[in-house]
């Protein structure tokens, strides 16, 4: 087994956690989460995403958090937005975002669904952003969701997400976000696809967002990282995951991959104690326990220690 001696792990539980949420979480809740969740030590957050506050109650403040980031002064992290169309890249702009996510569905079934366009009509139509934002010096993350299976379509074929990096490419854009949106990934899936983008595109940084609602997010990570990827998102105690979908729910819990991280002795920078009260944190806010079996069970070297408090 070949891994990585690094990687970058990104908090997006203030956005994909939460925003699906039933309980309201504040603006102080979500700045005061945000306030731990750079203290324990992450350089990537996603902080929300500017949509419309009518379909996303939960991201209207969206805005509001930005504009307290930029009182920080912390131009060491990259906070990051999830933007759908040029209205949001607008929203973004004016509230001091510098880093922005846009998507489109591998699946043409799911993309016709939510934009009638097919994949790559839709990145098409963001030519506009990508002009706007390269302009303003903005950093754009393209992303494809369905990247490894689609409940409707069922496997995607690689020519497919090829030709959505293509466009991606054309446009300038040299970071991709591959999702498991239906959470149909598997190790030997999730190594081929990623082996074959990298040796394709070595120019291109890929990212993973993963879900883990069939029990593989995280042997998913392990393939991935044997294949070369070195960038993957997560959720504070596994918040969150993909509500469109039938029975795809369920982020990669922070905890458990940062766990998994450690106990491999790769380096993430972050601290996993601080982490773990984040998620007893968002666990409270929310009312109801997450997904993170590390948050229930805690680490090996809390065990260690608990077992040999007991023999002392």
């Amino acid at each position: 087994m070949k891994y990585p001696g690094k990687v970058t792990l990104t908090e997006v539980g203030l956005r994909d956690g939460i925003q699906n949420e039933c309980t309201k979480i504040s603006t102080d809740q979500k700045f005061d989460l945000l306030t731990d969740i750079l203290d324990a030590g992450f350089r990537a957050v996603e902080v929300g995403s500017f949509v419309r506050p009518d379909r996303v109650p939960q991201m209207a403040d969206t805005g509001e958090l930005f504009r307290k980031i930029g009182d920080m002064g912390r131009d060491d992290v990259e906070f990051r937005a999830l933007i759908p169309n040029y209205r949001g890249l607008e929203n973004a702009l004016a509230s001091g975002c510098r880093s922005v996510k846009i998507g489109v569905s591998a699946s043409p079934v799911h993309n016709m669904r939510n934009y009638n366009r097919t994949p790559e009509e839709s990145i098409s139509a963001f030519e506009k952003i990508f002009a706007k934002a390269a302009e303003e010096g903005i950093q754009v993350i393209g992303t494809v969701q369905m990247a490894f299976g689609s409940p409707w379509d069922g496997e995607i074929p690689p020519e497919k997400i090829m030709s959505i990096v293509n466009i991606y490419k054309s446009f300038g854009i040299s970071r991709v976000g591959l999702g498991d949106t239906a959470s149909m990934a598997n190790p030997r899936s999730t190594y081929a696809l990623c082996s074959a983008l990298l040796e394709k595109y070595p120019e291109i940084h890929f990212k993973l967002h993963l879900h883990t609602a069939r029990g593989l997010g995280l042997s998913n990570v392990l393939a991935a990282m044997e294949a070369g990827i070195t960038e993957f998102d997560s959720s504070f105690a596994g918040l969150g995951g993909c509500p469109f979908v039938p029975e795809a729910a369920g982020n990669i819990p922070t905890e458990d991959l940062l766990n998994m991280m450690n106990e491999l002795g790769i380096e993430t920078g972050v601290d996993i104690s601080k982490v773990l009260e984040i998620g007893r944190k968002a666990e409270q806010l929310t009312g109801h326990s997450g997904t993170s079996f590390v948050l229930r069970a805690g680490t090996s070297a809390d065990l260690v220690r608990r077992i040999s408090g007991t023999r002392n």
